[in-house]
């Protein structure tokens, strides 16, 4: 899961990425609203930490641009001083998902985090085939059967099209389906990602008359949705 993080107080934003970083949590660091939002039009991030007061923006401002800007935004976990019912409301109102008050000690701040993660996304199964919409991913047979066909992918297909299944109507960035798929491998590039979703699209027959579609976001990724007859 990739965490974006902001907080203009260099130390509590080393603290905050460390107890991530333990945790097993990717997280991006960012001083300023500015570059975060900048980041959201062209990265994914699959959870958002954010400090109330910063220089530039204050992150309820940050929390309401992101609710305006990103289909379907991020769980964003709030961080402040303050501890007053009116900060929490306040925080809750304007469309953070949780809040937290500083200094919060890891253990805390990963659970919050975690608890997030798992509310927002399905958990991936420990073993065996898994079911998203009506499609059969099996993991050892590296298949897809739907209704009445299956389908034989390679590993990478197999891997992009599970995660974009468990990701339906959710944009997703360039960099984090190669990151995803690939684990970052310097060699692989955007063309290499479009050539396996054009596969992918062809072997599940991901098209409107089957109820699916796959479609590039410009300048951003790909998005894959289910149509309404």
């Amino acid at each position: 899961m990739k965490i974006g993080v902001l907080d203009d107080d260099e130390v509590h934003l080393g603290a905050v990425s460390t107890a991530l970083e333990q945790a097993g949590r990717r997280p991006t660091v960012f001083s300023r609203a500015s570059a975060l939002m900048s980041a959201l039009r062209r990265e994914t991030f699959d959870l958002l930490i954010l400090d109330w007061r910063l220089p530039d923006r204050s992150g309820l401002e940050v929390v309401k641009w992101v609710r305006l800007n990103v289909d379907p935004p991020p769980p964003m976990l709030l961080l402040t001083s303050r501890s007053e019912d009116e900060a929490v409301v306040e925080a809750l109102n304007a469309g953070a998902d949780d809040f937290l008050t500083k200094p919060a000690s890891p253990a805390v701040l990963v659970a919050r985090v975690d608890a997030l993660l798992r509310r927002a996304y399905p958990p991936e199964p420990r073993g065996g085939s898994e079911e998203i919409a009506e499609h059969v991913f099996d993991p050892f047979g590296l298949t897809v059967r739907y209704k009445d066909r299956t389908a034989e992918l390679t590993q990478k297909e197999f891997d992009l099209a599970r995660l974009l299944f468990r990701n339906l109507h959710r944009a997703l960035a360039r960099g984090y389906l190669i990151e995803a798929v690939w684990g970052g491998d310097p060699n692989v590039n955007s063309r290499s990602l479009d050539v396996h979703v054009s596969r992918v699209r062809s072997k599940l027959e991901l098209r409107p008359e089957r109820g699916f579609r796959l479609t590039p976001v410009y300048s951003y990724g790909y998005r894959l949705e289910t149509l309404t007859p």
